[in-house]
């Protein structure tokens, strides 16, 4: 990872990231750390969490783990008190947890449609309501992920496109509800990222990769350390006039369209 910001723009801060135990969000957890931050770590799985805690141990960071689905509020209320407790107060939330699989809206069943919302949609809310007595400060940041489905209707994508517009909506009515109180927030909205769980789900062919990036204006896949570096900039001073936001990570593929997507994500459920 190129660290093109000054050290320690986190010292002394603490974080809780859902769904931290992997991909982007072990990302963001891992720049954050090299920042100064400690770190609270949220998941459904203990295991994938405890590797995470000693990734970061190795790093020189702080971590604490906690696990819990985001699904299930009292569960998730009591893994954000776990951590204040052993942290202290938080001064960043970043709501990462999310679901997802290729299919037609004519052959999703209701309880597949169900879950996908449940995860990113009422996940959000759950750790932004359950976070907000450890959060309500002057100067805290709150980072919801997004995804293009938000803005853009796909073909296969009912499911995350109602999820992930939602939490797009969430983002906005929180900054305007706890922008008094000092409290930000903002959504980052990655495109295709490799080495991700949902991209190997809609992209899981040499092929299908290959055909996406070539519609990609900036022509690949980003990695998940350049979400971390935005994550990062929302979550620091730098950004502290910032609130309300939503902003694309993601080479320029929401410019060009849903349609960019439409062949790999059909390729998908062949």
């Amino acid at each position: 990872m190129s660290d093109v910001f000054q050290p320690d723009l986190l010292a002394g801060k603490v974080a809780v990231i859902t769904g931290g135990g992997s991909g982007i969000n072990l990302a963001i957890a891992r720049c954050f750390a090299r920042h100064g931050a400690k770190l609270g770590l949220i998941g459904r799985r203990q295991a994938r969490l405890d590797a995470a805690v000693a990734e970061l141990a190795k790093l020189g960071g702080q971590a604490v783990a906690a696990a819990a689905d985001v699904r299930e509020y009292e569960d998730l209320s009591a893994a954000l008190k776990k951590i204040a407790g052993e942290l202290g107060q938080f001064d960043i939330l970043v709501c990462g947890a999310a679901g997802n699989f290729p299919a037609l809206a004519s052959a999703m069943s209701a309880a597949g449609f169900k879950a996908v919302v449940d995860i990113d949609l009422l996940g959000t809310f759950n750790a932004c309501r359950a976070a907000f007595e450890h959060l309500r400060k002057p100067e805290a940041a709150v980072i919801n992920i997004s995804a293009p489905q938000a803005s853009l209707p796909m073909a296969y994508q009912s499911h995350v496109c109602a999820g992930k517009a939602g939490v797009d909506m969430i983002t906005r009515t929180l900054a305007i509800e706890w922008g008094p109180l000092g409290v930000r927030v903002n959504s980052i909205v990655p495109g295709p990222i490799a080495g991700t769980e949902g991209m190997k789900r809609l992209t899981p062919t040499a092929e299908m990769t290959a055909s996406l990036a070539g519609a990609i204006p900036l022509r690949r896949y980003g990695e998940k350390e350049e979400i971390a570096e935005l994550a990062l900039f929302l979550a620091s001073d730098a950004a502290k006039y910032i609130t309300g936001a939503v902003v694309p990570c993601d080479g320029g593929v929401s410019l060009v369209g849903s349609g960019a997507w439409a062949q790999a994500l059909a390729g998908a459920v062949k």
